[in-house]
């Protein structure tokens, strides 16, 4: 069995983690962000794959669908597991312009505020982002190796690249 034959699927507002080996990935980074954070230490790895910006009061109840309530649960379940922030490892890819909205400009940009929110969340927590992919105007798949910690992205029409 190789370690391809252990991909964790990640969807839309959702999150998955490993531990020592297999690979975590998620498709279809359009707008959305994938956030991955790593513990080289205890070779812990997680993706989480956030949609919106701000969870806000009335928001749906799934926290891993917003950039803050999601990262904020991402560090609360990876800690509990042993990950330390301060060796956390985060990179981050997607927030692609996917649509082109007439008028207000900024309010179709949802990519841009998404990038924007998971900085700042990010930050507030005491955690450097490594590496990023992110802006443009085509999706992206992300894979998290949690044996090594690295990151590939692919983008169609172009090279995989690593971050």
């Amino acid at each position: 069995m190789t370690m391809f034959d252990k991909d964790l699927k990640v969807g839309i507002g959702d999150m998955k983690f490993a531990r020592n080996e297999g690979r975590v990935v998620t498709y279809a980074l359009g707008s959305c962000i994938g956030v991955t954070f790593y513990d080289p230490m205890i070779r812990l790895g997680a993706l989480l794959h956030v949609m919106l910006p701000n969870k806000g009061a009335g928001g749906d109840q799934n926290p891993f669908k917003y950039a803050d309530a999601g990262i904020r649960e991402t560090l609360r379940k990876l800690t509990v597991f042993g990950m330390m922030k301060s060796r956390t490892v985060v990179k981050i890819a997607g927030g692609a312009k996917m649509f082109e909205i007439s008028g207000k400009a900024d309010f179709g940009n949802i990519g841009q505020r998404n990038i924007m929110v998971v900085k700042q969340v990010l930050r507030e927590e005491g955690l450097r982002i490594a590496a990023e992919d992110t802006g443009g105007v085509c999706a992206r798949t992300m894979f998290l190796d949690v044996g090594t910690g690295s990151v590939m992205i692919r983008a169609v029409g172009k090279p995989e690249r690593y971050l």
